[in-house]
């Protein structure tokens, strides 16, 4: 949703065009996509002066041109939407919109995202809707509180500034142009620094900053003394800066406690304006050791408006967070289970949701479940040929739990059950799904009285933290060969069907 140009037009009767153009606004990156996406179809944005008297003409607002001409004024070419062709160079410039406002004439051109021939319907132009959007929105300013031509000239020569902040390359962030001037005005009274160019406003209401530090935890376990468990965690740091200011500067520092596992692997966001060498050289092809760097981590920045990854960053943590047993016996139709799961002792035992998901490949469907639980509930989707293990909220004390059970399947259909290229016989997996909030398993947090902001009033400060599997798969330890991550990202990029 863009706009190639913008124009406001006083009609004028007596003046040598009929018209004078009191502003215009033109989007050279806009007009590139223009180009690019009407192909053979597309009309470049002509002059101010060819366009005021095509303009004109198309509305019959020209003093010189009264007659009637088939190609404006039949019935078939009745316009109800203010949507227009413009015949500019023997081409005609579309889709155009304009209307005529208490001698004013309010137009801009679309962009529109496809070939024009043929026409595309309008509902499918969400630029349209924009541009009567911004159209409106300049006809509420120029019209509060006006009286005078002075206080009118005043408003128009605002208008450039204004949308450098509200429509910044075309594109509309805010329609209410008197709330974007005051907010200038506000700026440039209490504050002397220089707006960035990236930066494409300032914010305005109560200072607040928002610190999510959300980590995924990976893991591949096998029960084979051949080829060794692997897992990781993967973390990335989203804030959200609400700060009054131009340039307000902020410090956010990462702590970890005195047994947490270093960071390694941080890649930072532009706004990061300086960072200890320590942090960029941290990496987790590195043996680890005594000496590696634990922080504080931190990161002094120049905060964007939106909400924004400050960090991503890996951690080799010394165990994975479940450790899991699962073995499958295939005897005729029916195959046998096992599920061990043990939550490890320094996990916080407080789950939103834990769930152990089994399917079963490249099989009929689920005939007939018998299981015994030590914990939880056991859900059976039979068309599906899927267990899934609900654990709850909660591990019981002693940390683990237990399934057991004889599958039964039916005749193979291989339009309706799933198929994987790797779980061929012997071969499956079960895999995990669980959150836990209010933690991070490498033990990484933010203390809020870290948090250091540089800018007018006093911040709320809000800090979250949150724990995701992943890619947490446990493998058949009776399968005839392991399956390694490498190997199962190249399955699934052949797809999967079921």
């Amino acid at each position: 949703m863009a706009q190639r140009a913008v124009w406001l037009i006083s009609h004028e009767s007596g003046t040598p065009l009929g018209g004078i153009v009191k502003f215009s606004r033109r989007y050279p990156t806009v007009e590139k996509r223009a180009k690019v996406f009407n192909g053979a179809s597309y009309v470049p944005v002509p002059e101010d002066g060819p366009f005021l008297k095509a303009l004109l003409f198309e509305l019959r607002l020209l003093d010189d041109e009264k007659d009637f001409l088939e190609s404006r004024d039949s019935c078939s070419h009745i316009n109800k939407t203010s949507i227009y062709g413009v015949p500019v160079g023997g081409e005609e410039l579309w889709p155009v919109v304009a209307f005529l406002k208490n001698g004013m004439i309010y137009a801009c051109v679309p962009l529109v995202e496809q070939t024009l021939s043929p026409r595309p319907p309008l509902i499918s132009i969400s630029g349209i809707s924009q541009g009567f959007e911004l159209l409106f929105g300049v006809q509420d300013f120029l019209s509060s509180g006006q009286k005078t031509d002075s206080e009118l000239n005043t408003k128009l020569s605002q208008l450039s500034d204004l949308l450098l902040q509200t429509c910044p390359f075309g594109t509309l962030l805010d329609a209410n142009l008197q709330n974007s001037l005051d907010s200038i005005n506000s700026a440039s009274v209490t504050h002397l620094q220089k707006q960035p160019a990236w930066k494409t406003g300032t914010y305005k209401g109560k200072p607040q900053v928002s610190i999510s530090i959300t980590e995924k935890v990976n893991s591949m376990q096998y029960d084979k003394q051949e080829i060794a468990d692997t897992w990781q965690v993967v973390g990335v740091v989203t804030c959200k800066c609400d700060l009054e200011g131009s340039m307000p500067n902020v410090t956010i520092s990462l702590s970890l406690p005195t047994n947490g596992s270093p960071l390694q692997d941080i890649l930072v966001h532009p706004c990061v304006t300086s960072l200890d060498s320590a942090i960029l050289t941290s990496s987790s092809i590195d043996a680890m050791d005594d000496s590696a760097f634990s922080g504080p981590y931190k990161f002094p920045l120049t905060p964007p408006l939106e909400s924004f990854n400050l960090c991503y960053y890996t951690s080799q943590v010394p165990v994975p967070p479940i450790l899991g047993f699962y073995q499958v016996k295939e005897e005729e139709v029916q195959l046998k289970i096992t599920v061990n799961l043990k939550l490890h002792e320094s996990v916080k035992n407080s789950f939103e949701f834990c769930e152990a998901h089994i399917p079963f490949y490249n099989r009929g469907p689920i005939t007939h479940v018998e299981y015994k639980a030590s914990f939880g509930q056991l859900e059976v989707f039979r068309e599906k040929s899927l267990l899934v293990w609900i654990i709850g909220q909660k591990f019981p004390k002693s940390m683990e739990i237990s399934l057991s059970g004889t599958i039964t399947f039916g005749a193979k259909n291989h339009e309706k059950q799933p198929f994987d290229q790797i779980c061929i016989g012997g071969t499956a997996y079960l895999k995990l799904h669980f959150r836990i909030l209010d933690y991070t398993l490498t033990g990484c947090y933010v203390d809020q009285h870290s948090v250091q902001v540089f800018a007018s009033g006093k911040p709320k400060i809000s800090t979250y933290r949150k724990l995701i599997s992943s890619d947490y798969y446990i493998w058949n330890s009776k399968a005839p060969a392991p399956v390694t991550y490498g190997s199962l990202l190249l399955a699934s990029s052949c797809g999967r069907h079921g």
